[in-house]
């Protein structure tokens, strides 16, 4: 068995009393008190993420911008240095490789991928890359923490001033105390946040900078693990890869064609645009249970006694205190207020689908 890798910032959640669970070949937090406690403190006031496990990539050369938008869904070449985009990674046939994060450098671009999705990325940009653009693992030298909630500003200005002016889908490139750091603007959870990506070693260092720069602000930042993390992104109906989206999804199926720039050349644009052409056979779908049980991925969705699809992510949501989920269905059934069954435990429970998010973002813009 494959020795889980650490963070730098392993010692610190172990003398915080997290649970630590594997997680994509790493020993994470999944709690540190309750997933419900840690959720509504990023909905209230302020919590601090280890993402260490995100992967980076470093894309630069000589028309890497242009080599890159043969990978990507969205279009790279309408970034300038310092904003951000949301893109996928597909294969020839339009299913989704990963969901990733691109952020515009004065000299490239940095990728933030998936941690389960690391090395297949990596390889697979390798492959498709031309001299003289070349891609980087920075994986093992950066680390990344985020914190998120209301109350992120308040405390993030004590690090640096500057992110006051940042706008959503932005970074800054600075100095914190000696060494350096990108601050971006971006968020898994629906509320304000913050990504702190720093040199590996520096990570202990900047988790107590970011506590002290709290206190200074007279305010809470909680520690926060996996689990929270995940219940947050499930109530804005962020797709989460591996459960939601993957290699047979496609970004069409997933309601992500906002992302894809059909106006350029990527890989699994030919099959994505046929598909525009033809219509999808399924689409994921948010849905609110109606009876008691808690959807979990896996569980089929019954329509008219018919099985007509699967629960990809579930959970009972800390705020709103009902159960609720995403899923496959036929499009025909995709309109809001449409009431489908999940069989539960041998129990068929009805839920209807929703439209957005299940509980309303609060991003500065």
């Amino acid at each position: 068995m494959e020795e889980l890798r650490k963070t730098p910032l392993n010692h610190i959640h172990k003398k915080l009393g997290a649970k630590m669970i594997p997680f994509a070949g790493w020993e994470m937090p999944l709690l540190y008190e309750t997933i419900s406690s840690e959720h509504q403190k990023v909905r209230t006031q302020a919590g601090i993420f280890d993402l260490t496990h995100m992967g980076e990539l470093k894309i630069y050369g000589k028309g890497c911008e242009l080599e890159l938008a043969k990978l990507t869904t969205n279009d790279p070449t309408k970034l300038s240095p310092g904003k951000i985009q949301y893109s996928l990674l597909c294969l020839p046939s339009g299913g989704i490789i990963d969901d990733i994060l691109v952020y515009r450098l004065e000299d490239g671009f940095l990728l933030v991928v998936n941690a389960a999705n690391t090395a297949k990325d990596y390889e697979w940009i390798k492959s498709h890359l031309r001299e003289p653009v070349k891609v980087e693992n920075l994986t093992d030298s950066l680390a990344l923490i985020a914190i998120q909630g209301p109350d992120s500003e308040k405390i993030m200005v004590n690090i640096e001033p500057a992110v006051s002016e940042l706008k959503y889908y932005n970074f800054l490139e600075t100095k914190i105390q000696n060494f350096r750091a990108i601050l971006s603007r971006t968020g898994y959870t629906g509320e304000d946040g913050f990504e702190i990506y720093i040199p590996w070693d520096e990570a202990p260092k900047t988790w107590e900078l970011l506590g002290e720069a709290a206190k200074i602000a007279g305010l809470s930042l909680a520690p926060v693990g996996l689990g929270a993390r995940d219940t947050l992104r499930l109530e804005m109906k962020y797709p989460l890869y591996g459960n939601d989206i993957d290699e047979t999804t496609t970004p069409l199926e997933a309601n992500l064609e906002w992302v894809v720039k059909f106006n350029h050349s990527f890989i699994g644009r030919d099959a994505l645009f046929e598909q525009k052409a033809s219509g999808v056979k399924k689409r994921l779908v948010g849905f609110v249970a109606l009876d008691r049980g808690i959807p979990r991925q896996g569980y089929p969705i019954f329509y008219q006694e018919k099985k007509v699809g699967v629960v990809t992510s579930g959970t009972l949501s800390p705020s709103l205190k009902k159960n609720i989920g995403m899923g496959y269905v036929p499009p025909a059934l995709e309109k809001p207020g449409t009431v489908i069954e999940l069989l539960i435990r041998e129990k068929k429970v009805r839920a209807e689908i929703t439209a957005g998010p299940f509980v309303p973002p609060r991003i500065k813009k």
